[in-house]
């Protein structure tokens, strides 16, 4: 907003908040909280916006940051100052820098991005500070001090060169959190970004979110804090969950812009506390309960797994309960229903790629392609037999990048053409062993160099040396055996072609139809317990108040993310209890009448 005055941003500010749309009961509740926001960032207070599922939280950030825009679009420049807006993510990072049209005024940018930002240039202290980090003692016993060596953040993993030091992703925080003990420090902080606006605060790390609260919260001369997100959807382990602080001002956006009123009247008994508005009252919805306690087989009796469904009738119930809802009008295909369910394992197996799961001992391997073999696959491999299959070769190409040997003449088109042909047949009826084989020898297309040497590490250990076999060389090794058919299917899951996906997949997203299949497979988890305990929330015990919440958050995050129909089905056992609360939440009608009949 060019050449804005004082009083022209108090304008801006009063037409922000008079909503010219349709004043439904969300949008008024929604208008509510960013005038609270805007009259904290007048103030100069710091505040946290409490914005549960489908309140538009991004919304309110946006106009947060386009409001500073307005208001301060000479002063900042004048000063050398910025607005920072920290992201969980590159993804938001994005929808962030297009929603305010990258505005230069707005550095935006993950917590690690900004942290590396602020504490890269204080070397001096880096090289005093590192070598005392327990990752850090042992390299520098063996390469000695660290002299004057550049601390530089790039390469995403440790390592010590003559000239520099890279450190690991896990450094920045505790080396950020260090740096903030300094007096000159936190005045550059403050110099540089008098106003700091924090995305998705539940989930960012605990110990830097404590350093602030320490250092700048209440503190004369810091940063004004904003800090936009829901404790209610703090789903990852080290995230901070809930923030209090006196200098604090809490505000509650009481909106719902995604579901109909049969689901937010569900989440707003699950969470009397935030309860939310919808946009239409009139719109039409259901939901529905399905639970296995008339199942009289024998159920799983494994740690993880006690009390759930054998695997094959948890599949069998799944395909019953799809019919059911068929039968009843939903629309089941992909655009329009996810099916969202708790474990890797249980999706692995509904998807097609039930091996992998035990081949890694993360589920991050595969899951977000951090082992370089599923990269490679999914992200190359599997996109250029695809483009080949379709006879566009130029997309075949593209997808392999820099691996593609020089096609010099008619022989080379032969030789691509046959090694092409034979891949697709060990797609379809080899494993990754044998498509991984192909690759070496044909080289067409060509291993990646960090493959090749993997694969040459496997080669060369000795199983008979009394060593243990390194992790990375174990999983390769089972990772050879699964058939290849899995990586297709994997690749399907990943590029969204599924109608399934994990409940930590989809925070943020939303669907027209979900049906959450609620069981075992983790320990970290056990849904009746956190029901159970939900009856009397006030008076969960101490030592059960992390596993109640993780639970209870996971649960919320999954039953908020369908706009008209949501379907629970229950595969392990729940209590009188457990069902009572289900009762209380969703109506006692409908759990009543969702017994699966076995005998059906």
């Amino acid at each position: 907003m060019a050449g804005c005055s004082g009083h022209a941003a108090h304008r801006y500010w009063r037409s922000c908040s008079m909503s010219d749309k349709n004043n439904n009961p969300a949008e008024l509740a929604s208008e509510q909280a960013l005038a609270a926001v805007y009259e904290c960032l007048k103030d100069k207070r710091s505040f946290l916006l409490e914005a549960g599922a489908g309140a538009g939280k991004t919304y309110s950030l946006v106009k947060a940051l386009r409001f500073l825009i307005a208001r301060d679009e000479f002063k900042l420049p004048r000063n050398h100052q910025k607005i920072a807006c920290i992201t969980f993510t590159n993804v938001a990072k994005g929808e962030i820098e297009a929603r305010t049209d990258r505005n230069p005024l707005i550095y935006c940018d993950t917590t690690h991005a900004f942290c590396w930002s602020l504490i890269g240039g204080f070397q001096k202290q880096l090289r005093a500070i590192l070598p005392t980090m327990a990752h850090w003692l042992e390299k520098f016993k063996e390469v000695g001090p660290i002299g004057e060596r550049t601390v530089e953040y790039s390469l995403g993993f440790r390592s010590i060169k003559d000239d520099r030091v890279s450190i690991h992703h896990d450094d920045v925080l505790p080396l950020t959190i260090l740096l903030m003990e300094y007096d000159k420090f936190r005045h550059i902080v403050t110099d540089k970004y008098p106003v700091i606006l924090i995305d998705e605060y539940q989930d960012t790390d605990t110990n830097w979110i404590e350093a602030i609260k320490a250092k700048f919260l209440g503190q004369p001369n810091a940063p004004q804090f904003g800090f936009f997100g829901d404790h209610w959807q703090k789903i990852y382990g080290n995230g901070c969950g809930r923030i209090d602080h006196p200098a604090l001002t809490l505000i509650g956006k009481k909106a719902n812009f995604r579901s109909v009123p049969a689901i937010v009247d569900c989440l707003n008994r699950m969470r009397p506390d935030l309860p939310q508005m919808v946009e239409n009252p009139e719109e039409i919805g259901r939901i529905k309960i399905f639970h296995t306690n008339n199942w009289t087989g024998a159920r799983q009796t494994s740690a993880h797994w006690k009390g759930d469904l054998p695997s094959e009738v948890s599949h069998s119930v799944l395909e019953d309960v799809q019919d059911r809802l068929k039968n009843d009008g939903w629309d089941l295909s992909a655009k329009s229903t996810k099916i969202l369910m708790l474990t890797h394992r249980v999706l692995a197996s509904e998807q097609g790629y039930a091996s992998l799961p035990s081949v890694f001992q993360y589920n991050e391997a595969f899951a977000k392609k951090e082992d370089e073999f599923i990269a490679y696959f999914a992200e190359k491999l599997e996109p250029a037999c695809t483009a080949y299959y379709e006879r566009k070769f130029g997309r075949m190409f593209a997808a392999l990048g820099g691996s593609i040997p020089a096609i010099q003449a008619k022989e080379d088109k032969v030789k691509w053409a046959s090694a092409m042909d034979e891949l697709l047949k060990l797609r379809a009826q080899g494993t990754v062993g044998q498509v991984v084989d192909h690759l070496r020898q044909t080289r067409r297309p060509r291993l990646p160099d960090a493959l090749e040497k993997r694969l040459k590490n496997l080669e060369s250990f000795d199983k008979n040396a009394g060593e243990e076999m390194p992790r990375a060389l174990l999983e390769l090794e089972k990772l050879r055996a699964v058939p290849y058919k899995e990586i297709i299917s994997l690749t399907a899951y990943l590029s969204g072609y599924s109608p399934f996906e994990t409940k930590h997949g989809v925070k943020g997203a939303e669907f027209e139809n979900v049906i959450v299949v609620v069981g075992r497979g983790w320990n970290q988890y056990n849904f009746n317990e956190m029901l159970e305990l939900a009856h009397d929330p006030l008076n969960v015990p101490p030592n059960r108040q992390d596993a109640y919440e993780r639970n209870r958050n996971l649960f919320y995050v999954a039953c908020s993310r369908p706009k008209r129909r949501l379907a629970l089905l229950f595969t392990q056992e729940l209590s009188v209890l457990a069902l009572k609360t289900l009762g209380k939440w969703f109506g006692e009608d409908t759990v009543s009448a969702g017994a699966i009949d076995f005998n059906h």
